[in-house]
């Protein structure tokens, strides 16, 4: 199987790309961006095709691309693919607005092309447990779920709200919103945030509360921070804490790791778990091949970035936030 890559504005690209490199039955065709100096650099490292021009990319014999831009120029690229027929990963948020989301997955549905979006946790072995114990009953009726995905600032485009979206809160509140959605099989009725800037020296935010109402009775909240310092032995965290009528669990993704106490180097954690990106892009080409509907689509990617927006809405007013996603009429 063929594939692009547009755009090596996100960090993830280059992973990405080293895993297409390193499988068997996989190709890096082409690359495309808009940053010619960023994607020649790019295709050089991975011995590729830089294409100047999208279109030219998209006309080319690949069989699906991965969308890594700016938030903000999701929408254009992902539309763009759709229309040349060729299947799609997204990279997380779907989108920085509902109606761009919302174009997204119409268009893709329109040309009967598949849309995935890049929510990796879900192919993550402790998480993976977890919903099977919930799911089948282990811990009775879910009733609150306390969540952290805390992370480092990660500066560059992030920092710029007409490219990102949004700060802490669009990047990292997401991620568990669709895990929570994918565990209880519920839908968001109320958000209520508190949002504020409160670590960096930039015009975005950085920290924050979320506490989000489900129409099965459960509650969570979610600390969505960019509070790990450069220190920190990791990027950040996801972590669970499942409260239910049976029972309570605790789950720690990225607790798959060795704590090495250095003399020279201090303490840093040496992972050794799931290589959760290798597997949400393998599942995203098996179902290529075999013609099945994406585990992640375009609609888990819609209810999530609904969920930060509503946060946004929530914390300026003050007030909870009812999301309104079924209120609004499809983009045709």
């Amino acid at each position: 199987m063929k594939l692009g890559i547009i755009s090596f504005a996100h960090g993830h690209a280059y992973s990405y790309a080293k895993i297409i490199k390193k499988q068997k039955g996989l190709e890096l065709a082409g690359i495309y961006d808009d940053d010619a100096a960023r994607g020649l650099g790019a295709a050089r490292h991975f011995k590729t095709t830089f294409y100047r021009h999208l279109p030219q990319l998209l006309q080319s014999t690949i069989d699906a691309v991965i969308v890594t831009s700016e938030n903000a120029k999701h929408a254009e690229h992902v539309i763009a693919a759709a229309r040349a027929k060729k299947s799609i990963l997204c990279e997380k948020p779907i989108a920085t607005t509902l109606k761009d989301a919302k174009e997204m997955i119409f268009c893709c549905e329109e040309n009967n092309v598949s849309l995935k979006i890049a929510f990796p946790v879900r192919y993550n072995t402790p998480v993976k447990r977890a919903r099977a114990i919930v799911k089948s009953g282990g811990l009775g009726r879910i009733l609150a779920v306390k969540g952290t995905n805390r992370g480092t600032n990660p500066g560059g485009w992030f920092l710029k709200k007409e490219l990102s979206g949004g700060g802490a809160a669009m990047d990292h509140t997401v991620h568990v919103v669709d895990l929570l959605r994918w565990f209880m099989g519920a839908e968001i009725k109320g958000v209520y945030a508190e949002i504020g800037n409160l670590l960096i020296n930039e015009a975005i935010d950085d920290s924050g509360i979320v506490t989000m109402d489900f129409d099965n009775g459960a509650f969570a909240t979610l600390d969505f921070s960019w509070s790990r310092n450069n220190n920190y032995p990791t990027w950040g965290d996801v972590t669970l804490e499942i409260i239910g009528t049976g029972g309570t669990l605790s789950v720690n993704a990225f607790d798959q790791k060795l704590e090495l106490y250095s003399d020279t180097d201090g303490i840093s954690w040496n992972f050794w778990g799931d290589d959760m990106n290798t597997a949400m892009l393998l599942d995203f080409t098996n179902a290529i091949k075999k013609g099945q509907k994406p585990a992640i689509t375009g609609h888990d990617g819609l209810k999530a970035l609904e969920a930060a927006l509503c946060a946004y809405e929530s914390a300026e007013r003050g007030v909870p936030v009812t999301p309104r996603i079924f209120q609004i009429d499809w983009v045709k």
